[in-house]
């Protein structure tokens, strides 16, 4: 599947906020990204000299008038506020000041007002919701894997209808650590190819996570539960294990357990989605990718100290194979052959462990009590079962 999700403008604002994180491969970031290396230094080169303004086409009108000079203060707000309707107070106060830092309006830094004094603006405009009028910010605890990729999480936002009278299905995927927005895909059905096409699309640009958090229901996960506790898993998790990518669940009837993506999918509604009707999927896919790329490199996250989720972000050192690596297992390991109905035998005893791995051997291993035996595909455990 190819990647047309962003414009050209949008994909280098992308690519130089990834190319300036430290020990990034530089190589490899332009390979991912379609370009040469000498352009993604001339790129970056642009963008160190001027900031994005920098990145704009030398033959073309920017995308927008940045040294424009607002009749007011208060019009400064206000049209920031209409560029990004989700904001409040905060983050527009930090998005402005680093924007008047960077020499990128005809005001000082200075003369940003503080963000209750840009909420009161907005309030007085009426353009703000009941919710962020009121709302309190105060201290959370937060938990975050300790670096970028360790940890996917993966979900469908609510479907809603286009002016078309057909359906469509975001599929949101965030990093963990950083929150940066590795997808925000328009879907025309929720079914496992188109995943799978979506996955395939950003494996290839962000190479491979560690771990994908899911909820439990289809196209990766399933409700039902072996004795063990354990899921019966899908053709879609069992691709991921090949992949060498650990696939886990949120615990069913608890989606905050994968808050991070329940957080990103709100903020995509209350930002893009609420405010905004699409003719067909194609324009929805469009908005949406624009709307992520702004998400990831220019609005202020409260959980990253107010800096963009691209400033945290670095693409996975891990590469897409061209093919799905070999089931193997180690020399001591006990493996059984999966058979058609999902089954194995062991020791005179018969286990189901999945049709999805129908063909394939999965190692058997001994745990610490006697009786127990954990049944593993790739280097996923997938079951525990009791010897007689």
């Amino acid at each position: 599947m190819s990647w047309k999700e962003a414009t050209k403008m949008e994909l280098k604002e992308e690519f130089v906020m990834l190319a300036e994180q430290q020990n990034v491969n530089m190589s490899r970031l332009c390979r991912r990204f379609g370009i040469s290396r000498p352009t993604g230094y001339k790129w970056l080169d642009r963008y160190r000299a001027e900031g994005f303004d920098g990145l704009v086409e030398r033959s073309r009108r920017p995308h927008s008038s940045p040294n424009k000079t607002p009749e007011h203060i208060e019009e400064l707000v206000e049209d920031a506020r209409d560029n990004d309707r989700g904001w409040g107070g905060r983050k527009l106060y930090h998005h402005l000041r680093r924007q008047a830092n960077a020499g990128e309006l005809d005001v000082e830094a200075a003369q940003i007002p503080a963000p209750s004094t840009i909420t009161a603006i907005l309030d007085r405009n009426g353009e703000l919701e009941p919710k962020q009028a009121s709302a309190r910010q105060g201290p959370w605890q937060r938990f975050e894997r300790p670096a970028p990729n360790a940890l996917w999480q993966m979900d469908f936002k609510g479907e809603f209808k286009l002016d078309t009278g057909d359906w469509c299905y975001p599929l949101t995927i965030v990093d963990d650590h950083s929150r940066f927005a590795v997808a925000t895909r328009a879907c025309s059905n929720q079914r496992r190819g188109t995943v799978k096409g979506c996955l395939q699309a950003v494996f290839g640009r962000y190479g491979l996570p560690k771990q994908i958090l899911c909820d439990n229901g289809a196209p990766w996960g399933s409700p039902v539960r072996f004795p063990d506790g354990r899921p019966h898993y899908t053709k879609l998790a069992a691709w991921l294990m090949r992949l060498d990518i650990g696939v886990s669940y949120s615990r069913p009837g608890h989606p905050q357990s994968k808050g991070k993506n329940e957080r990103f999918n709100g903020t995509l509604d209350g930002e893009l989605l609420r405010f905004e009707r699409f003719a067909d999927q194609s324009e929805a896919r469009d908005r949406m990718a624009d709307w992520r790329v702004r998400y990831n490199t220019v609005r202020p996250h409260e959980a990253l100290d107010m800096a963009p989720p691209a400033s945290r972000y670095q693409p996975s050192p891990v590469e897409l194979p061209e093919q799905l690596p070999a089931v193997e297992y180690g020399p001591d390991d006990a493996t059984r052959k999966v058979s058609a109905k999902g089954i194995i035998s062991f020791r005179g005893q018969t286990f189901r462990v999945g049709k999805v791995f129908e063909g394939h051997r999965v190692a058997v291993r001994a745990s610490a009590n006697t009786n127990e035996h954990k049944i593993y595909f790739c280097n996923q455990h997938i079951r525990t079962v009791t010897l007689n």
